[in-house]
């Protein structure tokens, strides 16, 4: 049985453009509240990071009395946490069930911590956190309300305004077929597909091929006209 996702607003945009690219993720919102402090339609936005990477922080060596300590401490607050309940729905004295509940979760603990540390042998003996994290954050917004929010965020000035102008040069500037490609021009290329390009004042630009994130719709050919006999 599929989850109901109805309630969840759906994450795709109608021919989205790019509104700039940032280096990091304060800039990008700090982008997107500008254009919300000023009664643009910020449903029509969308901020996605590309380039993604792991980072991997080392906090500390790790021994065998590092571990063993761990261990102790977590299964302690296990067993203390399995001797209060307990003790609220028994006769005894809840202090001495607390107190062996304790016991046996710190030597129940520093045993699983040892067989966990054991089965490393030696090939990690430091701690560490880590998180995904993407290089770059660009903003996305509907082509039809592309030059408005870029018109506000050149007022905005900073990096925000410069991302902004840089984003319209690059999208009317000739193209050429490098490597470097953002996520808006990858997401309405396709392959060998058309881009939307500038028309006149008060019409909208529409893709050759329509795309939407995740899936394309293909426009169908248009048939040839028959000449009509005189």
């Amino acid at each position: 049985m599929r989850p109901n996702n109805a309630h969840l607003p759906k994450l795709t945009l109608d021919y989205p453009m790019s509104l700039g690219v940032f280096s990091e993720y304060e800039e990008a919102q700090r982008a997107v509240d500008y254009l919300s402090d000023h009664e643009f339609p910020v449903q029509q936005c969308m901020i996605v990071g590309t380039d993604l990477k792991q980072v991997e922080r080392i906090t500390g060596r790790l021994t065998w009395g590092r571990v063993l300590l761990g261990g102790l401490a977590s299964g302690a607050w296990l067993g203390a946490f399995v001797g209060l309940i307990f003790s609220l729905f028994s006769n005894e004295n809840g202090l001495s069930m607390i107190l062996s509940t304790v016991l046996l979760g710190a030597l129940f603990g520093a045993f699983w911590a040892a067989i966990g540390y054991a089965a490393t042998r030696g090939r990690r003996d430091f701690t560490s956190v880590s998180q995904v994290v993407a290089t770059k954050y660009e903003v996305l917004v509907e082509h039809k309300s592309v030059n408005q929010a870029r018109e506000l965020l050149s007022q905005m000035g900073g990096d925000a305004g410069r991302a902004a102008l840089a984003a319209q040069e690059t999208t009317y500037a000739p193209r050429d077929d490098g490597p470097q490609r953002t996520y808006s021009e990858s997401l309405n290329d396709g392959r060998g597909g058309a881009t939307a390009q500038p028309t006149p004042e008060g019409q909208q630009s529409r893709p050759a091929t329509e795309r939407r994130y995740g899936q394309y719709q293909q426009q169908p050919p248009q048939q040839p006209e028959t000449p009509t006999q005189g």
